[in-house]
């Protein structure tokens, strides 16, 4: 018989954006214990994960779960999606580019059958936050930057922006500008939940329980139940309970990887895969969407210094067709190029090169990700799907961020930096060359999403109730990226924090319907 090695009210299975801060939230309430279960292990003294600027060396490291997709058959095959294993999670290893969620993005939530989750609910919550969050600080603006954000204003006609998350990107989502991130600038210290949610609340908290390297296989269900989950540790499997609630914030990947091996997903998946069917859930690691983003990349005159927050600092938003009130296109102006795909792709890039990289703010295309056999160690199958929307309207909007990104290197002051454009390249004009070329070569933004995703009682392929909780059980609730409907057109990274802080509140209401005590009757 596995061992229990510990029993708590709540049981969270992750503690990545999502979880660190739910854990803390939930612990605030002395009456209640927590039990954080990580894969991974501590952040709290690991300074790369702490510096915003040592971002990129937290990826494809020995923290990063490193996933590959199947082949796509209408994008780039060669991604490498980054998943980091280690307490903090994916708010370790970002660029902390900070949005309050868009109106316009909750309301197409509530329209896909998020009850609840309208902007006059959900948006408050980014108020809410103990990560500090500001525009990048004046000492770390590059100027090369600057004059990319000037360029980016002249040549598209949208404002400049400097507080993008004071409300008036609900009117009008578009602009250019240094962007609000999460950071400390005098530290670069990043504003990761784990940062400023766990670390201080496991300090000076008895009821919160972290538990590290503990990688969990499977959650337990009894009679319609989740009770607890099984976990690896130290190579033996053992078992964590819970008597009021297991919650999975492991992320957009892996809740519904480990949903699967729990036998709570696709039945077809899951037969074919030799897992027993707890709950046949027919979308559990279906609607998965990312953005996929474009490259444009010039030769340099001269190199800028290397002053940064993290170096991927200003952008701008542009919106194709109205109302205006979401952008169709993001576009990041980083200080230092990302060209893999490019050089794989043949291009010849000289020493000095300078790129804006434009991405599909809102894809239309839907991917998936399934388990293939039942061995928790086997990486789970991702298929991107990319651009494979039937409309055609991710690769239109593809091809349109990159004449975009081109009138941004015509206009001044950046055109007197440049020397001439060698990715694409000039001989890329027609639609259809630049579709090839980007579609062959295009990156991720790391921001997978929407596999476990809030619906409607008549939507056959909602994994969620609006609550968060996991339908046909009790007791099991998913907390991330992947329980959007509908991807947000800007970086998610807070958009995960406010999910976890309003899942925080309906915990806690859930918690006290169950104790209220009853009404008198009227008998």
């Amino acid at each position: 018989m596995t061992e229990t090695v510990a029993t708590s009210d709540y049981l969270v299975v992750g503690g990545g954006t999502a979880g660190s801060l739910l854990a803390a939230r939930l612990s605030e309430d002395p009456a209640v214990s927590v039990t954080l279960v990580e894969w991974g292990p501590d952040d709290e003294h690991e300074p790369r994960a702490r510096d915003l600027r040592r971002w990129a060396e937290m990826i494809e490291g020995e923290y990063d779960l490193d996933y590959r997709s199947v082949a796509q058959e209408r994008g780039n095959s060669a991604i490498r999606q980054a998943r980091l294993r280690i307490l903090g999670g994916c708010s370790d290893g970002n660029t902390m580019i900070s949005w309050r969620t868009l109106a316009a993005d909750l309301d197409e939530w509530v329209e896909r059958g998020a009850a609840g989750w309208d902007a006059a609910t959900v948006q408050p919550y980014f108020d809410r936050l103990r990560t500090p969050i500001q525009p990048v600080a004046p000492e770390d603006r590059n100027p090369m930057v600057a004059d990319m954000v000037h360029a980016a204003v002249a040549a598209l006609d949208v404002p400049l922006q400097e507080a993008w998350n004071d409300g008036r990107l609900d009117e009008r989502a578009e602009g250019a500008g240094f962007f609000e991130v999460g950071y400390t600038p005098d530290t670069n210290l990043r504003s990761s939940t784990s940062v400023h949610y766990l670390h201080p609340a496991r300090a000076e908290r008895a009821n919160l329980d972290v538990v590290l390297d503990a990688r969990v296989e499977r959650v337990e269900v009894e009679d319609g139940r989740a009770t607890g989950v099984l976990a690896r540790v130290d190579g033996e499997l053992v078992r964590y309970a819970a008597r009021r609630e297991v919650i999975v914030c492991c992320g957009a990947i892996d809740s519904p990887r480990l949903l699967q091996l729990s036998g709570i997903g696709p039945r077809s998946v899951l037969d074919e895969a030799g897992v027993d069917v707890v709950v046949d859930l027919p979308g559990v690691g279906e609607n998965l969407m990312d953005h996929a983003e474009g490259l444009v990349v010039w030769e340099l005159a001269e190199l800028p210094p290397p002053t940064c927050a993290s170096g991927w600092d200003a952008g701008a938003l542009v919106s194709l067709t109205a109302p205006h009130d979401r952008p169709d296109v993001l576009m990041h102006f980083p200080v230092e190029p990302w060209a893999v795909h490019a050089e794989a792709y043949g291009a010849q890039l000289p020493e000095r090169i300078v790129s804006i990289a434009p991405n599909v703010a809102r894809p239309a295309s839907r991917g998936r990700v399934w388990i293939t056999c039942a061995d928790p160690e086997a990486p789970p199958a991702i298929d991107y799907r990319y651009f494979t929307d039937p409309e055609g309207r991710d690769e239109a909007v593809l091809v349109a961020g990159v004449r975009l990104a081109r009138r941004i290197g015509a206009a001044e002051p950046f055109a007197s930096r440049l020397v001439r454009e060698v990715f694409p390249g000039p001989d890329v004009q027609t639609d259809e060359e630049i579709s090839a070329v980007a579609r062959a070569t295009h990156q991720t933004v790391y921001h997978v999403s929407g596999t476990c995703k809030i619906g409607a009682d008549d939507d056959p392929t909602a994994v969620l109730r609006p609550d968060l909780t996991v339908r046909g059980l009790d007791g099991l609730r998913v907390v991330d990226a992947s329980v959007f409907p509908q991807l947000v057109a800007t970086n998610p990274v807070v958009t995960v924090m406010m999910v976890a802080e309003r899942a925080a509140d309906l915990i806690e209401e859930a918690a006290q319907r169950v104790t209220a005590p009853a009404g008198r009757s009227c008998s």
